[in-house]
């Protein structure tokens, strides 16, 4: 059964288109979460109540939703303070849950692999950490649902002491796997295969767009919900002219994303910072697209990923009319208009990616007798992807994808090659 919730917006006045937005997601993600949405309030103000975030007559009004409503949470769409929150804890007979906290709750119902759960465990301790006081926990305890999922009741158990070892204990660990992950990573930089990050708001249709990409072969998982996928996921995609691509899907940011988690999967969106460029996928369909992608920016710019060769992707454009798809393509001439669900665009997202790949990934070509091309094949193909190769009065012509350093000590090695015999 589904726990009924209160959502409250509050946001300064000149904010109200803004707020009204964030709303509506809000309302997506309480969804999400497994909530019953059985109320919603809003408050537009010319500043924060520094108490309560919001004032003492719209306490009261919460207070009486939540009392007829039979409302166990209330979730307010921005971050609270452990003041504030206890402050309303005293006047509302309800658990009292912020935007962080909700999405923190998200992704631990999400979290798959091992690496995903301590992530995620590592943000819910250090936002819970200030917010352990004694009548909250025993609340919560009683309440169960929403805001309270995780890494278990021992959260709510332990003192804060064991609360700090368990956050120190997590951090080992992850760099543990940190340093793990950047081990596979050089190996893979090593492999001559450029690579990719498929990037966007959650919801965009990443992952439905890297199961068309690779035409179903290897499958992820893919579902019309706000962060249905966490874990990375990498893909070797075919390129028009022959060679491959890996694509990493990687997890979808949000507006107000919070601090907490992008600390923790720093590791994995780092996946990003180290592509050789950007697959950035937008819902074209969603009236808060521009908005979605400043969202998106600005969280590339904190991981240092900003500078890095982009493609802006307008995904599900089938369910578009044909005035808004012309409107789109005004607006965004840069833009590449494709339908993961339908195919179509694909082709032209492909070339895409393949040309903004040539500023690193040269095509060169050499001829060789054939005997030496063939004594070289293994050298030549560690340093590149061979797209083609000719064989004509006893020469081989084989055209290469390779970076600018691999070319030039290729060149050398087979250079020493010849001179030895």
């Amino acid at each position: 059964m589904a726990e009924r919730v209160i959502l409250v917006g509050v946001g300064l006045k000149h904010e109200a288109l803004a707020m009204a937005a964030s709303l509506s997601e809000l309302h997506r993600l309480a969804e999400t979460a497994g909530g019953e949405v059985a109320g919603v309030l809003s408050q537009s103000v010319t500043r924060y109540h520094p108490g309560t975030l919001i004032g003492e007559g719209k306490v009261a009004e919460l207070a009486a939703t939540v009392q007829s409503q039979a409302a166990t949470a209330v979730i307010f769409d921005r971050e609270i303070s452990p003041a504030q929150q206890k402050a309303l804890e005293a006047e509302i007979r309800a658990k009292i849950i912020d935007r962080t906290r909700l999405i923190l709750d998200i992704f631990a119902k999400r979290a798959r692999t091992s690496e995903g759960r301590l992530q995620v465990e590592l943000a819910q301790l250090s936002y819970m950490l200030p917010r352990l006081t004694g009548a909250w926990r025993g609340f919560s305890q009683q309440i169960g649902g929403i805001g309270t999922r995780g890494p278990g009741e021992r959260q709510l158990e332990y003192e804060r002491r064991h609360i700090q070892y368990r956050i120190r204990h997590l951090r080992t660990g992850l760099e543990r796997i940190r340093a793990a992950r950047m081990l596979r990573r050089e190996r893979r930089q090593a492999i001559p295969v450029p690579q990719v990050a498929i990037i966007g708001y959650t919801n965009a249709g990443k992952s439905t767009l890297l199961n068309t990409l690779t035409r179903g072969i290897a499958r992820v998982y893919a579902d019309d919900k706000l962060f249905a996928t966490l874990d990375p996921t990498a893909r070797r995609v075919r390129l028009p002219e022959g060679s491959w691509a890996v694509m990493t899907d990687t997890v979808g940011f949000i507006r107000r994303l919070p601090t907490a988690l992008i600390a923790a999967f720093r590791a994995t969106l780092e996946e990003a910072a180290l592509a050789d460029c950007l697959l950035v996928v937008a819902d074209a369909s969603s009236p808060e697209a521009d908005a979605q992608q400043a969202a998106v920016a600005e969280t590339l710019q904190d991981l240092g990923a900003d500078r890095l060769p982009q493609i802006r992707l307008f995904n599900k454009i089938d369910i578009l009319r044909p005035e808004q798809l012309r409107d789109l393509k005004t607006r965004h001439p840069e833009g590449i208009f494709v339908s993961a669900a339908t195919g179509e665009g694909v082709g032209a997202a492909l070339e895409a990616v393949q040309d903004a790949l040539a500023h690193r990934w040269l095509l060169r070509e050499i001829t060789l007798p054939a005997a030496q091309a063939y004594a070289q094949s293994e050298l030549i193909r560690s340093a590149g992807q061979v797209l083609s190769q000719t064989t004509a009065e006893d020469k081989m012509n084989l055209r290469l994808r390779l970076t600018r350093e691999n070319w030039d000590r290729l060149q050398k090695k087979l250079a020493a090659t010849k001179e030895k015999s």
